[in-house]
């Protein structure tokens, strides 16, 4: 395999791994895997993750854009948590931290696109995503609903007004309360139902105008 015919194939993808390489080309993993470590070396590719590369800037055709790079580099997953939270405008700062969901094992990723992490559900859990256009890219993002349970659901301690204040939620409207309160049902968790309690009070005291924000 030669560095052109490389990118005579996948010259028109934002990503590529080792996996695709190798059935693309038939040649041995271990001498495709030398191969691209080489060209990364040099800064001829961009390594995402082990066996994970895109094109640096001068030779890239298509955009790559990190909210898919997510979904890719550790599957199965879909971004939730701080990340979906300010995508949606339910906290007020811009979270440049990629968090996502998986029913694997925990990881985190920096790479020269951005830093990407990934917590733990039961795949029980691995439910209220769904695929959004963002930036030209079908990505797999958690509901408003599951962005919050998601992220209650993995932060250690109880949720009580007091906490829920001091995150300074906004934007309650975007939030439906039915659906927030089936999708916490299905957790089975009194932490997580009494978490829900404590934002619809929010939720109400806001509409009425009576909380601090």
């Amino acid at each position: 395999m030669t560095y052109e015919a490389l990118f005579e194939r996948l010259g028109g993808q934002a990503f590529f791994d080792l996996a695709m390489v190798s059935q693309l080309f038939g040649e041995p993993r271990a001498s495709l895997r030398v191969q691209l470590y080489r060209w990364a070396s040099r800064g001829r590719l961009l390594p995402l993750r082990r066996g994970m590369y895109a094109w640096p800037e001068s030779h890239r055709r298509v955009r790559l854009n990190p909210a898919a790079l997510a979904n890719a580099l550790h599957t199965p997953s879909y971004l939730s948590g701080l990340w979906a939270l300010g995508f949606y405008g339910l906290i007020p700062e811009q979270v440049v931290v990629y968090t996502s969901v998986t029913t694997r094992v925990p990881r985190r990723y920096e790479n020269p696109v951005g830093t990407f992490e990934y917590r733990h559900i039961k795949s029980g859990a691995l439910f209220g995503y769904q695929g959004m256009e963002i930036d030209g890219a079908t990505v797999q993002v958690a509901t408003a609903e599951k962005a919050l349970l998601d992220f209650w659901h993995l932060s250690a301690g109880p949720w009580t007004p007091e906490r829920m204040a001091e995150m300074r939620f906004q934007n309650f409207d975007v939030v439906k309360p039915r659906r927030l309160v089936g999708q916490a049902r299905r957790f089975r968790s009194p932490r997580l139902m009494a978490a829900v309690g404590a934002w619809n009070t929010m939720a109400r005291e806001a509409e009425e105008g009576t909380v601090a924000l």
